[in-house]
């Protein structure tokens, strides 16, 4: 009996080399499917549809989207698995995905990111690396990921940008503010040396001289949040959110914003940047051959 130890690895293998699927996408499948079969106590070739409503059924405290997520990450398995012979049909081909609106993080003020920066005590360099996370995350719009992965080498400080390694491995160059930039400056001239050779090219390091963690930024923004009276549901995508609406509210292009944030279509950039009726209809009027 084939056991999901076995197959998952090679399942990972697959999405990594034959379908070119980013380290991130690959470790959030091979997670999912983890805490699935450990969840349910299934073999792979075992697997029914009920087996996968059952499941979701059971797990009403994850959000749509991420539901979606994972149902995704079982079909590519399934079909995977047909590929190689192990069974003939996807299971989750007689599952219907939940249907997911598109909720948007609470926007925070400018107010609110000054104070959260404000709030973090720079006297020692980890304090110096939390403000530099920030200005950067917020300042760059960054996803989490691109920011723990910042490189010390796609810092181009004389020229005034960051190099993006982003979805899909796609590069993009985002303009480095003089704020963001004075804070990694500070941070970099305290930044002790890597526990490792393996980490001494990344921007941002832990207490014990490695890799400065996703799961770490979150509980930075989380925390600096708290610290500064912010009663909302933060994460670090509330910092890129942020950084896109104000943007826009202050008369950014929307194609240069979706530049900026690596966005493949303009319409993905128009729905994270929710400005008011009021901004748009002032661009257009001003704009405007008949005004």
């Amino acid at each position: 009996m084939l056991k999901a130890e076995q197959i998952i690895p090679e399942f990972g293998s697959y999405l990594g080399i034959e379908r070119s699927m980013s380290g991130n996408t690959v470790s959030a499948y091979l997670s999912d499917l983890t805490l699935f079969f450990e969840s349910t106590g299934l073999d792979p070739e075992n697997v029914r549809p009920d087996d996968i409503i059952a499941y979701f059924s059971g797990r009403q405290d994850i959000a749509k989207r991420t539901q979606s997520r994972i149902l995704s990450a079982m079909r590519s398995f399934f079909n995977y698995m047909i590929l190689e012979g192990y069974i003939k049909d996807n299971p989750c081909d007689r599952v219907e995905a939940p249907k997911a609106g598109r909720s948007l993080p609470d926007v925070l003020s400018v107010e609110d990111i000054e104070a959260m920066i404000s709030s973090i005590d720079t006297s020692d360099w980890k304090g110096l690396r939390d403000r530099a996370l920030l200005e950067v995350m917020y300042g760059c719009g960054l996803r989490v990921s691109e920011a723990v992965g910042l490189k010390i080498s796609d810092i181009y400080f004389n020229e005034g940008f960051v190099r993006i390694i982003g979805k899909g491995n796609k590069q993009r160059l985002v303009p480095l503010g003089e704020m963001a930039s004075d804070a990694l400056k500070a941070y970099l001239q305290a930044r002790p040396e890597p526990s490792g050779y393996e980490y001494s090219g990344f921007v941002f390091l832990n207490a014990r001289g490695g890799r400065f963690s996703r799961v770490s930024a979150f509980n930075l923004v989380k925390d600096r949040a708290m610290a500064a009276g912010i009663n909302k549901a933060i994460s670090p995508h509330s910092l890129r959110h942020s950084f896109a609406t104000h943007l826009i509210a202050n008369g950014a292009d929307l194609r240069a914003v979706q530049e900026m944030l690596g966005h493949e279509s303009i319409l993905t950039t128009e729905i994270y940047t929710h400005i008011d009726k009021r901004t748009w209809q002032e661009a257009i009027l001003d704009s405007h051959p008949r005004k």
